[in-house]
């Protein structure tokens, strides 16, 4: 009989499999029409009679959406599936509809073949649970084949999940309403486990066996892909998202968040994933002010670099910090004490004074030769000028150009009592005129960012006398250079450190506002410094937020102890704070390992929960490091995935010279996606976001000692695994861990 039944299942599901498969054909045909069409409008829209101005803005629009279809990945287009239920007066009532990364239709004004997952029926497909079905009958999932470029044949598998207690047709199969089932009167001895096993097979379309652990929500095909093999950049989730998840990504524009994520629980995806959902439902909002994704560094910024595109958002600036505010390459490099201080949140005022000290009272009357008439402002009514703008707080440069101005006017009204009404040229004459430049070189003299950052360095007693320590101030003076303060020309050739690049933004958006955007969305906000923050903050002063990060993973010395302090930083004290404790990519051992750090790691995080029971942990002591390092990495070589040894910053390197002379070629985090190698070596201090199937940990005490935060480096070090973490140590372990070698 189980036979038989095996055969039927099998047969009913291949005639599913080749309907979705000729489906999928009829998207494919529909997608390639839509890119034809695209560029046909470019060539006739270029054309369209309309003024210039619009006839360019509408090029530009046309140009824009033929390069992001024709940039479009080769990949399946759909990965999901609702069928709704019948319901009189519903919503969708009936329909079906297949989700993808983006909509394709035949025609513009047809029925979409697919939708795209960021449309307001899609959020179904994320939220909708046996307990609240929003009106979906059944949820489909699709198995694609890895790394599949959307061939037919690629489509293996599908999973139905029953939702609602009708089928799309509104017909129960069984001729009974489910509802009216009782749980309780259902015997686990009536049914036979051969028959639930053969039905399993049916939905997925290939055994998953008891050592790929439970799939999140019993889905199979959906643990598959979370679990599959990381090689190369980072990839969307779009397929994978859960509710909770799913809530942040579609939170209003409006609305700043904030992620505190626990390693493995997809904030970064959740952060890109909100990015593309927001140029999709508020495109004109968010093309007017811009938006930004702030990563940790350039390595990490290249992990993610696909994500947006394979989502069908192309052109999106992802950036640092350091590259936002970047006026002069980094030439030196501060001290430890030194950088605190200067990221250090009192270095705002600081720098405030060391700007504003430079406006001085009028010493003398205003005299503006006019032919052979002579203009006079007297002394008591240009310091009442000088003290209406100090008063209203401008921006340096404007404030320099509202006492001008007022000055100006003073002396225009004057001018007109005595002899009429004077011409815009006249005003100008005056304006320019040497004695007004003179006199605003005397009060409100230009600034630049650099001479008065070097004048500060120099000497930082006037600024900083009644907010810095004696010692903090020695430790940013600038020492060596007879003379005081150098010139304007001369400030700007000075060698800049990291640091300094943070106080001349500062200096800068003091003396003119920056730019800003419509959201901008900030990974690893953890290690921003108050200063940094700051800098963010001005570039969004009229969008919003999305701030992930993880208090236990703040390795720089000035990252934050609590979300509260930088948002206040950020201009967001209000952002509403949501903790993601429970992850899928680090396994369950992995992440109780990790969890014992959180004790010793001074904040105040919940522990991960994985609701991955595989994955291996194997802790090895061995008297040469090195070679337990190269037996590990050989042995993970057998098996599929990427492999990364990660150690303390001195290690890597002669870790790496030791694995070449095995003959293992290895690549650097630099080269991620360019390299071919499986195997990356990589200090500790490069590790954060990045992931890999095996990782390899050399010597973890020596990471937890190399700096003040080095169990925070650990802790990252040590989630850095999707499947397998290998310990290889020659020393004892840190303590903390509380575990001996097996």
């Amino acid at each position: 009989m189980n036979g038989e039944l095996n055969r039927d299942l099998n047969r009913e599901l291949d005639r599913e499999l080749d309907r979705e498969r000729t489906y999928h054909e009829t998207c494919r045909a529909a997608l390639t029409g839509m890119v034809d069409d695209a560029h046909e409008q470019v060539v006739t829209g270029e054309n369209a009679f309309a003024s210039g101005a619009d006839a360019e803005v509408l090029g530009r629009h046309l140009r824009s959406r033929a390069k992001e279809l024709r940039l479009e990945p080769d990949s399946p287009l759909f990965f999901g599936r609702l069928d709704f239920a019948v319901a009189p007066g519903g919503d969708h009532s009936g329909q079906s509809y297949h989700i993808g990364r983006r909509r394709i239709s035949e025609h513009p004004s047809a029925p979409p073949l697919v939708i795209d997952w960021r449309a307001p029926v899609s959020r179904a497909f994320y939220r909708a649970s046996a307990r609240d079905p929003q009106g979906v009958a059944v949820r489909r999932r699709f198995g694609w084949a890895p790394w599949s470029k959307g061939a037919p044949e690629d489509l293996t598998g599908l999973e139905d999940e029953p939702l609602a207690g009708e089928d799309p047709a509104g017909e129960d199969p069984a001729g009974e309403d489910p509802a009216d089932e009782d749980p309780a009167d259902e015997d686990p001895a009536d049914e036979d486990p051969a028959d639930e096993r053969l039905a399993d097979e049916w939905v997925t379309g290939e055994r998953f066996g008891p050592g790929n652990g439970a799939p999140p929500a019993g889905s199979a095909i959906l643990t598959g892909e979370i679990e599959r093999p990381r090689v190369g950049p980072m990839r969307d989730i779009a397929a994978t998202i859960q509710p909770e998840q799913d809530e942040l990504v579609r939170a209003d524009l409006t609305r700043s968040v904030c992620v505190q994520g626990a390693p493995g629980t997809g904030k970064t995806a959740v952060g890109l994933h909100r990015a593309a959902y927001l140029l999709y439902t508020y495109p004109r909002r968010i093309q007017r002010g811009g938006l930004l994704i702030l990563g940790p560094n350039r390595t990490f910024l290249s992990y993610i670099s696909e994500v947006l595109p394979a989502l069908g958002e192309i052109g999106i600036r992802q950036s640092t910090v350091g590259d936002e505010i970047a006026r002069h390459p980094v030439r030196t490099e501060d001290p430890e004490a030194a950088a605190v201080v200067k990221h250090d949140a009192r270095m705002a005022e600081v720098c405030r004074r060391a700007l504003y000290g430079r406006v001085a009272a009028p010493a003398e009357p205003l005299t503006v030769p006019d032919g052979s008439y002579r203009w006079r402002l007297g002394l008591d009514e240009l310091v009442r000028i000088v003290e209406e703008v100090r008063a209203e707080a401008p921006p340096y440069a404007l404030g320099r150009e509202r006492v001008r101005s007022r000055a100006v006017r003073e002396i225009q009204l004057r001018a007109e009592r005595r002899a009429g009404p004077k011409s815009g040229a006249w005003v100008r004459r005056v304006a320019g005129s040497r004695a007004v430049t003179a006199y605003l070189d005397t009060v409100w003299p230009k600034a630049g960012p650099e001479e008065v950052l070097a004048a500060l360095l120099a000497d930082p007693e006037a600024a900083a006398g009644a907010i810095l320590t004696p010692e903090e101030r020695r430790a940013i003076t600038r020492t060596g250079r007879p003379g005081g303060a150098p010139s304007a020309r001369a400030a700007r050739e000075l060698p800049w450190s990291a640091a300094d690049l943070v106080l001349l933004d500062e200096l800068a958006c003091l003396i003119e506002h920056p730019e800003g955007y419509g959201h901008i969305v900030i990974d690893e906000a953890q290690d921003l410094s108050p200063m940094e923050c700051r800098a963010i903050a001005r570039r969004a002063e009229f969008g919003s937020l999305t701030v992930l990060g993880d208090l236990a993973q703040g390795t720089t010395p000035w990252a934050a102890r609590s979300w509260p302090e930088l948002l206040a930083h950020l201009g967001r004290p209000d952002a509403t704070v949501t903790p993601l404790t429970t992850g899928f990519r680090v396994p369950g051992a992995v992440v109780e390992l990790a969890n014992r750090l959180l004790a010793s790691l001074d904040v105040d995080v919940p522990p991960a929960r994985s609701l991955r029971g595989d994955g291996e942990l194997t802790i090895r002591q061995v008297r040469d490091l090195a070679g337990g390092v190269t037996e590990a990495v050989r042995k993970a070589l057998t098996r599929e995935g990427s492999i990364g040894v990660i150690a303390a910053d001195p290690e890597a390197e002669r870790l790496r010279t030791a694995l070449t002379a095995a003959g293992i070629a290895t690549a650097t985090p630099d080269e991620l996606g360019a390299s071919t190698d499986r195997v990356t070596v990589l200090p500790a201090t490069a590790a954060k976001g990045l992931e890999y199937d095996h990782v390899v940990l050399a010597e973890p005490v020596a990471i937890a000692e190399a700096e003040a935060r080095g169990r925070h480096r650990l802790y990252v070090a040590l989630t850095r695994a999707v499947s397998r973490l290998d310990i290889v140590h020659s020393r004892p372990l840190p303590a903390v861990l509380g575990v001996t070698p097996g």
